[in-house]
């Protein structure tokens, strides 16, 4: 004989069933957290990224407009950290700060390794940067009276801006340009032009210093007949002097 189940039951068993199931989605939600966890963070690190590359960018351009290159080349070194996005930039911000501050070797260096990381037309303004920064560098070596050095350096800075991309004069590279407000193509031209008369000026006082340097090194015909006049008289006066017939024989060369 069946026996009948008191609503209390019913109520007990629906109470049951239903923690159950609660239980069961919680270690479902649980386990989904768990799982979903790395591409929270790595989500989480994409944006943090995101938002910090752009403040630090902000910081370093403010910085570098306001002459505080100390304070830009700080903002730059900030965009270092996990520089997945774009990675040219922050190697270039920081050598465009130092070559602001005159550590002209220091900024070299950044500029070439932005080089090395920069594609498409990343290349042409960080070209230029570079081709400013070793021209600067050949100024300094002039300065300090080393004229070979600074003919050298530039042509390195001339090279620099010769192998630019042709893709670099078309508009598109000039809105992406650091600096739109410079016309890139113009830029280039002058700076090519001053390079080339930089390096003839370097060059002309080698060229004018060398005829000189024969000359003095050779006697004038004027010269060398007076020496050899004053030798033959000094000859006759001393075979004079010795009873001879006044037929001096040779001479030694005066050299």
């Amino acid at each position: 004989m069946s026996t009948v189940t008191s609503p209390a039951e019913v109520r007990a068993e629906a109470a049951s069933a239903l923690l159950a199931s609660n239980r069961r989605r919680r270690r479902i939600r649980r386990w989904i957290a768990i799982g979903t966890l790395p591409l929270t963070l790595v989500a989480l690190l994409f944006v943090g990224k995101l938002l910090s590359m752009y403040a630090f960018a902000h910081q370093s351009i403010s910085a570098y407009v306001a002459d505080d290159y100390a304070g830009s080349e700080a903002s730059a070194r900030g965009q270092e950290f996990l520089n997945w996005f774009e990675p040219y930039k922050a190697p270039f911000n920081v050598g465009t700060a130092l070559a602001g501050a005159e550590q002209l070797p220091e900024a070299r260096a950044k500029l070439e390794e932005a080089l090395d990381l920069a594609t498409g037309l990343e290349v042409c303004g960080v070209r230029i940067n570079l081709a400013i920064v070793i021209e600067r560098m050949g100024d300094a070596a002039r300065a300090d009276g080393d004229g070979a050095g600074a003919a050298q350096l530039y042509a390195e800075a001339l090279t620099v801006t010769t192998e630019m991309p042709e893709e670099c004069n078309s508009e598109e590279a000039q809105q992406q340009s650091s600096d739109p407000s410079r016309d890139m193509q113009q830029s280039k031209d002058d700076l090519e032009d001053r390079l080339k008369q930089k390096q003839q000026q370097e060059q002309q006082p080698e060229q004018q210093e060398q005829p000189q340097e024969q000359q003095q090194e050779q006697p004038s015909d004027d010269k060398l007949e007076e020496l050899k006049d004053k030798l033959e008289q000094g000859t006759q006066e001393r075979d004079q002097q010795q009873g001879g017939d006044g037929g001096g024989s040779g001479t030694d060369k005066p050299w």
